[in-house]
């Protein structure tokens, strides 16, 4: 099955608990469900500055 914004945004949260949980400071990553998955980036890069929006954690993100 191929993810929805809902999806991604339940999975961002779990990721930052698990990064706050372990000390996890940094996260590097593609755009995530934008290849094959067909979720447009705008909208997902607005997902992961409301989650993240209140850490201090740092994500990188890299086009391949």
């Amino acid at each position: 099955h191929k993810p929805t914004y809902e999806n991604m945004r339940k999975s961002l949260e779990a990721m930052k608990a698990h990064c706050l949980n372990n000390g996890v400071t940094d996260i590097s990553m593609p755009r995530i469900g934008c290849g094959l998955d067909g979720l447009q980036w705008e909208k997902v890069s607005a997902i992961l500055e409301e989650v993240f929006e209140n850490t201090d954690i740092k994500i990188t993100v890299y086009t391949l």
